[in-house]
């Protein structure tokens, strides 16, 4: 935690005469923005994984038709589909793994008025009129709601707001592109809850504000900052998802090549 602690205060000392009092703040985002440019490759691969398990779908739907009445071969057969054609369900959780260490570092770093025996120096830091070891509730019962601190999450907020609702338009582009379809031979539901997931969906990134709303500044700068470097990257990386996937045409070229 103390060598972790130098680093941000030697970033922040380095951009000092840039950012002045924002200093640490600016070191933050340059960390969060280096660690993503770290990830981007896992991201790149998550992308091409789940583009490959798209087109996996029709085989898939055959197969729950296949064993509508087994799910214990069903997810046997989806799992020797999988490795068959070498795709891993798990690709996509990767960038999101390797980033939760970095993420607690921050909030710890800012929850703790100590750091290795030593006072926290970098809680005296600020992102404009705000500490960056404050949170949102801390500012509301200081200046109030429009104080100088108060307009500092006012602003955080509102660009969540906005990359959230980025966020939910291309999701419902998406979605309208490619609906899902969760009743195979009319014999109810696919997958469980698939229906209800799909509707809750587009909501997700909202949530978003609420965990801005609750922990340490510092560490919703690093929230924040991550979630719009998502939002452009998935626009950038999963653009394909905005072009019909035709699961019939799909489907029809597999059973083409299976019956040659």
């Amino acid at each position: 935690m103390t060598a972790f602690a130098n680093l941000v205060e030697h970033l922040a000392d380095l951009l000092q005469p840039l950012f002045h009092g924002s200093s640490a703040a600016a070191a933050i985002i340059l960390f969060t923005a280096f660690v993503r440019l770290l990830v981007h490759p896992l991201s790149r691969a998550a992308a091409r994984g789940q583009r490959a398990r798209a087109a996996l779908q029709p085989r898939v739907a055959e197969l729950r038709k296949r064993h509508a009445k087994d799910p214990k071969k069903l997810q046997q057969a989806v799992m020797a589909l999988h490795a068959e054609e070498k795709v891993s369900p798990l690709s996509g959780c990767f960038p999101s793994l390797f980033q939760l260490p970095a993420f607690f570092l921050l909030y710890h770093l800012f929850s703790n008025p100590e750091i290795g025996g030593r006072t926290n120096g970098l809680l005296t830091h600020r992102l404009l009129a705000a500490p960056l070891g404050d949170r949102w509730a801390d500012a509301l019962t200081g200046d109030g709601l429009l104080g100088p601190a108060g307009l500092v999450y006012l602003g955080l907020f509102a660009l969540v707001a906005a990359v959230a609702t980025f966020n939910y338009r291309r999701m419902k582009l998406v979605m309208a592109a490619n609906p899902m379809t969760v009743n195979v031979g009319g014999g109810g539901e696919a997958v469980p809850g698939l229906a209800s997931a799909a509707k809750f969906a587009p909501f997700v990134s909202f949530f978003t504000l609420f965990s801005v709303a609750a922990m340490p500044l510092a560490a919703a700068l690093y929230m924040v900052t991550s979630t719009t470097w998502s939002a452009a990257e998935r626009a950038l990386l999963y653009r394909w998802q905005l072009t019909p996937q035709t699961s019939d045409r799909a489907g029809a070229r597999t059973g083409t090549q299976s019956s040659t």
